[in-house]
């Protein structure tokens, strides 16, 4: 389980705190969706939650801890977090290590330096590119893969290291429709396994169908926490720069289109 209590986070060089009194907790197996406008906070609550910040980026906490297992955070060495928190980036760019000279080692590298045996490494790496459909990329250069291919190798990448907590911000960013849909259901097998996992999405189909909770961030406030299906469907949602699901938007055009919605689908 890990644990955010009373959280606040300010930048280092800035007054202000960007997030504020954040409650979080993901417990094991969990999927919860984080949502919320541009600049609402959503990138830095990611930071926080791997350790990122301020452990990399400095800044300071200005309150509250991480929590994880039941262990407090707090002056824990960075190399402590990497191997209970995984976190993914919009942008491959930042996550691909540039040292490796295929897909497959760059998979691979993960559970290498987790110390794992060769037939360990290679059974994990296999396992995730397939998972997201990637098999043919494994003999490509990193460099030379599209931006979404890229996504899906980091992604792959953090398959393979199977970290009991996982921290997402914008998976899908650069991914069609089936690369989403492959991601979500990697995402679901790993929660199956017991991964706690918090996914920044601007998608909103995409935590419909994958999330437990949804938590909704407004100028670094959690201003609705509940079940995905519910949050998803609170009218504020758009006042808080917020997409409704597909479902929700055919629903409500339905009604007032005076249409049967057993005769619609999505």
């Amino acid at each position: 389980m890990l644990s955010l209590r009373g959280v606040g986070y300010r930048y280092a060089g800035y007054s202000t705190p960007v997030l504020h009194d954040i409650d979080l907790t993901l417990a094991d197996g969990e999927i919860v969706g984080l949502v919320g406008a541009n600049e609402s906070g959503k990138s830095t609550l990611c930071l926080v939650t791997c350790g990122l910040a301020p452990g990399s980026i400095g800044g300071a906490l200005t309150g509250g801890g991480l929590v994880i297992d039941g262990e407090p955070m707090a002056g824990k060495p960075l190399h402590e977090f990497s191997t209970r928190v995984g976190i993914g980036f919009q942008n491959p760019i930042t996550q691909l290590s540039g040292v490796t000279g295929s897909v497959f080692e760059e998979v691979a590298l993960g559970p290498m330096n987790l110390g794992l045996t060769q037939r360990d490494t290679v059974e994990r790496t296999k396992e995730a590119l397939a998972t997201l459909g990637i098999e043919h990329l494994a003999e490509r250069e990193p460099r030379r893969i599209s931006g979404g291919q890229g996504q899906l190798v980091v992604i792959a990448s953090l398959l393979a290291m199977r970290p009991p907590h996982l921290v997402l911000d914008e998976p899908t960013a650069q991914l069609d429709p089936e690369g989403t849909r492959l991601v979500g259901e990697a995402l679901r097998g790993l929660a199956a396994n017991g991964t706690a996992l918090l996914v920044a999405e601007h998608k909103t189909d995409l935590l419909d169908g994958l999330c437990r909770r949804v938590i909704v961030l407004e100028e670094g406030r959690i201003v609705l926490d509940g079940p995905a299906g519910a949050v998803l469907e609170d009218e504020r949602l758009i006042d808080w720069g917020v997409d409704l699901p597909a479902r929700v938007r055919l629903a409500r055009a339905t009604a007032a289109a005076g249409i049967d919605p057993t005769m619609v689908s999505v």
